[in-house]
C-alpha cells in the first residue's frame, strides 16, 4: 500500500443532546456531538406521532379522494 495517502482514523466520542455516548472509529475527530441518535429518534423508540402541517393531507384527500373511496 502507498503510505501518507490513508486518512488519519481516530477513536471519536459521539455524543447526543439526549446525553447518549458511543466511541466510533472515524477520520472526522476526536468529539463529535450530533443532534439526534437512535437512542432518542420517535422512528427507533416507538413514539412515532403524525404532524399535519397546513391541512395538507386533507388537500390531497379532497383533490384524489381517500383509500376508503376506491372502489373494490
Amino acid at each position: 500500500m502507498k503510505k501518507e495517502i490513508h486518512p488519519n482514523v481516530n477513536d471519536t466520542l459521539i455524543r447526543c443532546n439526549c446525553g447518549y455516548e458511543a466511541t466510533l472509529l472515524t477520520t472526522k475527530g476526536k468529539e463529535l456531538s450530533v443532534e439526534i441518535c437512535s437512542n432518542c429518534h420517535p422512528f427507533y423508540t416507538g413514539k412515532q406521532r403524525f404532524i399535519d402541517t397546513a391541512g395538507r393531507i386533507d388537500r390531497f384527500r379532497k383533490k384524489y379522494g381517500t383509500p376508503a373511496d376506491a372502489k373494490k
